[in-house]
């Protein structure tokens, strides 16, 4: 599963780069997010709840930055185990761009499943991945305004 998109954030480049390095913020972005930790130099372990049509499991995973050119660009590959609903993995790139008194904020991801959630059927997957990104884009955008 292949993603991009681009969002437009009301707040210039070094806020938005502060609020996309803070787990605080991130956590209240992430939808399903229990816990994100740092467990080393750019390293996080996370816990979410992600439901996928008929299954819903706890994934337990590690994110990890890398390619950081600050306050510009960052890349992270994730990997999770959901149990018996199968596992996640991939990476995302995230560019920001100064526009005016704002950043605009482009990144591509993709993703690989496996277990109970690939025999679910790939559009159904890929609308659920479009409207976890939407909310976490939203709430990130809305996170970001108050700062």
């Amino acid at each position: 599963m292949d993603m991009t998109g681009e969002q437009l954030i009301p707040q210039p480049q070094a806020a938005t780069w502060r609020a996309l390095n803070d787990i605080q913020v991130l956590k209240a972005c992430i939808p399903g997010c229990e816990s994100i930790a740092q467990t080393g130099d750019n390293e996080f372990e996370i816990v979410m709840t992600a439901k996928v049509g008929p299954v819903s499991a706890k994934f337990k995973g590690t994110m990890k930055l890398a390619d950081i050119v600050a306050p510009q660009s960052y890349r992270l590959t994730f990997e999770g185990q959901g149990g018996v609903a199968g596992f996640a993995k991939g990476e995302a790139s995230v560019n920001l761009t100064p526009r005016d008194n704002a950043t605009l904020l482009n990144y591509t991801a993709h993703a690989m499943i496996g277990g109970k959630l690939a025999q679910i059927g790939s559009r159904l997957i890929d609308g659920v991945a479009k409207k976890i990104a939407g909310e976490f884009f939203a709430k990130f955008t809305e996170q970001v305004s108050k700062g």
